[in-house]
């Protein structure tokens, strides 16, 4: 989880430095990319997440309702209200998986070679300037994250987990079920006292 941990801090400093340089930015209370039906990831990628439900004793719960949902949706995301379920948010922001942190600020290769952004329709449409100067930055072959670069830096830790790409829910499930079995066999985590 430390190695996962390390990744992410990374790609969120690149992906400061990548917004510092072009402005883009998702909108607060937006969750329009988190209410897509076929959102994958990986397992490795949520097991922070994973431990940070154990230690605050709600793994079980949360596998409980993981193993009854029967949404496609991503579990974790909370909408703001039933009649705009795209406004809301993720209830675990700073645990989030690498397919959260990468999506609108990340390149892709087409099927040309070319890199491009993925990112969403409204930054495309209401951030048409800091669109265009990403784009740029792809074209002057300027440093952009990269999506499959940090998915073989993830595979690295572990590749058996990393490479293994499912539906988001399913995804979750199963790093429960890995920390969870970890643990049914290990004495629950002691940390230090800071000082």
């Amino acid at each position: 989880m430390k190695a996962i941990e390390r990744l992410f801090g990374c790609l969120d400093e690149e992906i400061n430095q990548f917004r510092e340089t072009t402005g883009i930015f998702c909108a607060s209370g937006c969750g329009k990319c988190c209410n897509k039906a076929d959102i994958e990831a990986s397992p490795l990628e949520f097991l922070p997440l994973a431990f940070y439900w154990f230690l605050r004793h709600e793994a079980i719960t949360k596998l409980e309702q993981l193993q009854n949902n029967i949404s496609p949706t991503c579990i974790v995301y909370s909408p703001l209200s039933i009649e705009n379920i795209t406004k809301g948010s993720c209830e675990t922001y700073l645990y989030r998986g690498l397919i959260c942190r990468l999506f609108g600020y990340a390149a892709t290769t087409d099927k040309y070679g070319d890199m491009r952004l993925v990112t969403c329709k409204l930054i495309k449409e209401n951030q048409a300037e800091n669109y265009s100067k990403a784009i740029t930055l792809l074209k002057q072959k300027e440093y952009v994250p990269i999506f499959s670069d940090y998915y073989k830096k993830l595979m690295q830790i572990d590749f058996y987990l990393g490479n293994q790409i499912m539906p988001i829910n399913d995804a979750l499930k199963k790093a429960l079920e890995i920390v969870l079995n970890y643990y049914s066999y290990r004495p629950f985590p002691k940390f230090k006292k800071a000082v």
